[in-house]
């Protein structure tokens, strides 16, 4: 079956930096666009970024971009969220989720699939 199992989160100030990691299994990663979402306390799921199958697209919600950076390794199957520069605003679980086609969306209810996640506090 579908695994996706996250890692990488922690308490970081802001500014700081971190690399979330997610692995893949039970599918064929390589097929499969795929999305990293997060929940703040209190909030909804939100799309943050998506990557396609092949990691040539690539697209980010607006208060992400120039600051986070998606990628991944077929070789691997790892998905990857690089952030850096975080602000408080960006504590949340994040989860990385598989889409059903080669693309990502941006529309979470979307994905088929969420990993169990990995939180991530930004705080002074």
């Amino acid at each position: 079956q579908v695994q996706l199992v996250e890692s990488g989160g922690g308490s970081v100030q802001p500014g700081g930096s971190l690399r979330l990691s997610c692995a893949a299994s039970g599918f064929t990663f390589s097929f499969s666009g795929m999305a990293w979402v997060r929940q703040a306390p209190g909030k909804g799921l939100e799309w943050v970024t998506d990557i396609n199958s092949g990691g040539g697209s690539k697209f980010y919600t607006d208060s992400v971009k120039g600051r986070f950076t998606i990628s991944r390794d077929n070789t691997k199957n790892t998905l990857y969220l690089e952030m850096n520069s975080l602000k408080p605003e960006d504590t949340a679980v994040y989860y990385c989720a598989k889409s059903p086609t080669a693309w990502g969306t941006p529309y979470v209810n979307e994905y088929t699939h969420r990993g169990q996640g990995t939180q991530v506090t930004v705080s002074s």
